[in-house]
């Protein structure tokens, strides 16, 4: 297996840090929004778009393109902020997230931004277009592509992602690639005190799917996942991401709390200080 060299995961690391940057900008700008888990998926997204990904932001309907869908869509600020530094639009309009008359809606939304492949509000749904996009795929005989559907641990209470997951099986989906932010939190506290869901590779397994389990915060883990994924034969590949919720600012780390709130303008300047830090650090 190829192993991702030591220089390009700081690449990675400065590029992911940058995105956070904006990811806590726009939320000060809107507001309101999703904090906790789109900076601790960061570093997955920054690996999907500027490494895995077959893609061209030059041409987002280029039809042999990998597909992205994003179950959980209240995490979208680190889809938008992701895309636009990978130059899908300018980043400057990642200011206008959450305004009225904004492409950058507040769960993603596919009438006002043509470049994403589904809307998404409503848990649990992704991962039933991710299957059907799959099973078109196989149709559409010539077309090499991935599909990557998103998920939240939480948005795993939805009974209807458990459907998808024994037809994705059935149907051996070698195409599908689901990456779960396994971060343990939902907007009223801890998964497992909400409703438990136990060792996700277990349940997963018992489905007949392949099943990889790693930090969601590290590269080269991250690389050996997709990589991986990326050469299944005959099943469906689930990556269960362990990853830090409002990863890369250490004062919100791990509180449930930040799930669904923005930062404030003090609060802000003091996250975004500490990553220019942290970049430094890795210069």
């Amino acid at each position: 297996m190829e192993t991702i060299s030591d220089e390009k995961i700081k690449t990675l690391q400065i590029k992911a840090n940058n995105i956070r940057k904006s990811i806590i900008e726009m939320l000060y700008l809107a507001g309101s929004g999703h904090t906790a888990g789109a900076l601790g998926m960061t570093d997955i997204f920054t690996y999907l778009y500027f490494v895995a990904l077959k893609h061209k932001p030059e041409n987002p309907n280029w039809a042999n393109r990998d597909r992205v869908v994003l179950s959980n869509g209240h995490i979208c600020p680190v889809l938008y902020a992701t895309m636009a530094h990978s130059g899908y639009f300018k980043i400057d309009e990642l200011k206008t997230l959450r305004k009225f008359g904004s492409r950058l809606q507040g769960h993603p939304h596919r009438e006002y931004l043509s470049m994403i492949e589904t809307s998404s509000g409503p848990l649990g749904e992704g991962l039933s277009q991710a299957v059907g996009m799959a099973i078109a795929s196989r149709i559409d005989k010539g077309l090499d592509k991935k599909i990557y559907c998103l998920v939240g641990d939480g948005e795993l209470d939805e009974g209807q992602n458990w459907e998808a997951i024994m037809l994705a099986a059935k149907e051996k989906l070698n195409n599908l690639i689901v990456i779960v932010d396994r971060n343990f939190i939902q907007i009223d506290g801890s998964t497992e005190a909400v409703m438990p869901l136990g060792d996700l590779n277990l349940k997963f397994k018992a489905f007949n799917w392949n099943t990889i389990d790693i930090n969601g915060n590290d590269f080269k883990e991250i690389s050996e996942a997709f990589t991986t994924a990326q050469k299944s034969i005959d099943k469906p590949t689930v990556i269960v991401a362990n990853t830090v919720p409002s990863k890369g600012v250490l004062a919100w780390e791990w509180d449930y709390k930040w799930h669904g709130k923005a930062p404030n303008r003090e609060e802000m300047s003091m996250a975004i200080r500490g990553l220019e830090e942290i970049n430094n650090k890795i210069k």
